[in-house]
């Protein structure tokens, strides 16, 4: 979609899922498998609070894959926030919320009480253990009765020291292969965002709230299940696995 502004948004989220690619190729089977449980578990015309939004990468799935959905973005990040904005105008199915996940008011911004599924991909290793912990509480009293939340994201399996680093160095030779065609990376996207007329003053302010790259941890499967069984969830499990990723359900 091309605004008032003379943004292309579309060329603007193809160009963010593509540069996602060329960290994680399987993105969209996490996607597919993410939104197959949601049919499974909430029905298809789920609400959705898509934590972490940035661009909008899941509502935007979702929606073409449930058009009586509705979802509620929420991220601090102003630059991907303003694309998610361009992607969803004049959709009355989509609300954002610009909000910190670390303050613990946040919820307060939301537009609903409960939502029937929370879903997250790629975002909360952003969050030490500790502040994570914390959100996961926050998120268990958002998830209504027979609700789901999913997380897709790092979770490395620090016991399996040879076979995270064989995997790691297969995963990154195919990166540079990648990069050699033409892939851009992490950094480049945002130099080209920082050139863009209208994304360059939404991505300043975002590195001034981030810095280059904010600090998390990459906990194991195993702290997820379990703290989200201590935050209040009656069965989690992963339900998709790669070698260096998961994605954790959570049925309330």
């Amino acid at each position: 979609m091309t605004t008032t502004t003379g943004t292309d948004w579309h060329a603007w989220q193809e160009s963010w899922d593509r540069q996602q690619e060329w960290y994680m190729p399987d993105r969209e089977e996490r996607f597919r498998v993410m939104l197959d449980m949601v049919d499974a578990l909430v029905g298809p015309a789920p609400r959705v609070l898509d934590l972490a939004c940035g661009t909008g990468s899941i509502t935007a799935r979702l929606l073409a894959r449930f058009p009586e959905a509705t979802s509620v973005g929420v991220d601090l990040d102003p630059a991907l926030l303003a694309i998610a904005e361009g992607t969803f105008v004049g959709d009355d199915r989509v609300t954002l919320v610009t909000a910190d996940l670390k303050d613990p008011e946040w919820v307060t911004r939301l537009p609903y009480d409960t939502f029937d599924a929370v879903l997250t991909a790629t975002a909360l290793h952003w969050l030490p253990t500790e502040p994570l912990a914390a959100l996961y509480g926050q998120v268990a009293e958002l998830v209504r009765d027979g609700g789901v939340f999913m997380n897709a994201d790092h979770m490395i399996d620090e016991s399996t020291p040879r076979i995270n680093a064989a995997e790691r160095a297969h995963r990154h030779a195919h990166m540079d292969q990648a990069k050699e065609n033409g892939a851009v990376d992490w950094s480049e996207w945002w130099q080209l965002a920082a050139q863009d007329p209208v994304l360059a003053e939404p991505t300043a302010r975002r590195f001034e709230i981030y810095g280059e790259h904010a600090e998390g941890d990459t906990p194991s499967v195993e702290w997820h299940t379990r703290t989200l069984r201590e935050s209040g969830f009656a069965e989690v499990r992963p339900v998709w696995r790669s070698p260096s990723d998961a994605l954790v359900l959570a049925l309330r």
